[in-house]
């Protein structure tokens, strides 16, 4: 009889010790990125796709990776009327600059806008195996001090603006499957 009830102490006990794994599930949602669209500025209900988009954060050496298998300048350009692109969460702004048709022999194609988006932060816990996410509310009024926008636009080349237009779509980012920014161009 001891035996018995030692086995079943024993078995017990090795249940209680187990732990459930602390694994985050890959289709949990995370922080979400800024997605922008691009439209056509002379035709605003048709997608318009940029060409050799390069997007390159403040105190970013190279840009945002958007194709993970190309080589070289390839991985860092866009291509296509999307792309999502991450904000900063330890911030109240992120700053990027947009370099159209980077790459381009011809210089004169290229052409850089820089845009800063002004947003105020969240962090939401996930769960023990994800932990917290950080959802963005773009600010209208950054700081408090009317009239700076969800958005600051800059021509550091002065070219001339590439991206004639952007509205805000969605001022809550909070997830990555809606369009937050519209670009025309």
């Amino acid at each position: 009889m001891r035996k018995i009830i030692s086995v079943l102490l024993i078995f017990t006990f090795g249940l209680s010790s187990c732990e459930k794994d602390d694994i985050c599930d890959p289709d949990t949602p995370t922080t979400p990125r800024l997605v922008i669209t691009f439209y056509d500025a002379d035709n605003a209900s048709a997608l318009k796709s940029v060409t050799n988009l390069k997007v390159t954060g403040e105190d970013m050496p190279e840009g945002i990776i958007f194709n993970e298998n190309a080589t070289g300048d390839a991985k860092y350009r866009a291509n296509g009327s999307k792309i999502s692109i991450p904000l900063r969460t330890n911030a109240k702004f992120s700053t990027f600059t947009f370099t159209l048709d980077d790459g381009n022999e011809n210089t004169a194609a290229i052409n850089v806008d820089q845009v800063r988006f002004n947003y105020t932060t969240q962090n939401l816990y996930v769960s023990r195996a994800c932990g917290f996410k950080t959802i963005f509310t773009l600010d209208p009024f950054s700081d408090g001090i009317p009239p700076t926008n969800a958005f600051i636009k800059t021509d550091p080349d002065s070219k001339g603006f590439w991206m004639r237009q952007i509205f805000v779509e969605k001022y809550n980012i909070e997830t990555e499957n809606e369009t937050h920014i519209k670009v025309y161009f």
